[in-house]
């Protein structure tokens, strides 16, 4: 039937987990791809062979498929890059290695180009980091935990705090909230 792999497409993407990004299924891609150009040929050979009007209705039917597996083939792409950028607003600029090894390459030049964009609108805004701070704080100093040996942190009243592995800190969130993504600080509230 027609349009069975382009779902199958969509389907295995809402399948996995928000916080995580499968590679490209590229052989069933290419199953799409080819199922495409069937139903193209298909249609050009009878509007080419044919000049009456009894096959409209299945050149009708083919060019809906045909359209059906693009929509899905462009929602499948168009839903990995969102992943991709709703990664960029948790994880910062640099991804971690599990998520990078799945993404293709016109995928990585398109994070560094979102990457520079939204580097480049920070920037104009006298470089605010609009990517922090994304949810309102409950408060504006939290109980920190520290995973690895980070060395001194200097805050802005210019107080030096040294972060060692299992060292317990209350600060602010301004301060440690990068270091918490980075994965050198771990919160300790709910």
């Amino acid at each position: 039937m027609f349009g069975e792999k382009a779902v199958s497409l969509v389907k295995e993407l809402h399948r996995c987990p928000p916080e995580q990004l499968h590679p490209v299924n590229e052989d069933l891609m290419r199953q799409v791809f080819a199922e495409m150009t069937a139903l193209f040929e298909a249609n050009k050979s009878d509007i080419e062979v044919n000049d009456d009007n009894k096959m409209i209705p299945s050149i009708h039917l083919r060019h809906s498929a045909l359209e059906h597996n693009r929509r899905c083939v462009l929602a499948y792409l168009k839903q990995r890059l969102n992943k991709i950028t709703q990664f960029r607003w948790d994880h910062g600029a640099v991804l971690p290695e599990e998520i990078q090894v799945n993404m293709q390459e016109h995928e990585k030049q398109w994070f560094n180009k979102y990457n520079k964009s939204l580097a480049n609108y920070m920037l104009s805004l006298n470089g605010l980091d609009i990517t922090q701070n994304t949810v309102p704080p409950k408060s504006l100093k939290i109980q920190v935990r520290c995973l690895q040996d980070y060395g001194e942190l200097e805050t802005d009243s210019g107080d030096i705090i040294m972060l060692t592995v299992n060292s317990e800190h209350y600060l602010p969130l301004s301060e440690c909230e990068h270091l918490i993504k980075q994965g050198v600080l771990q919160h300790m509230g709910s």
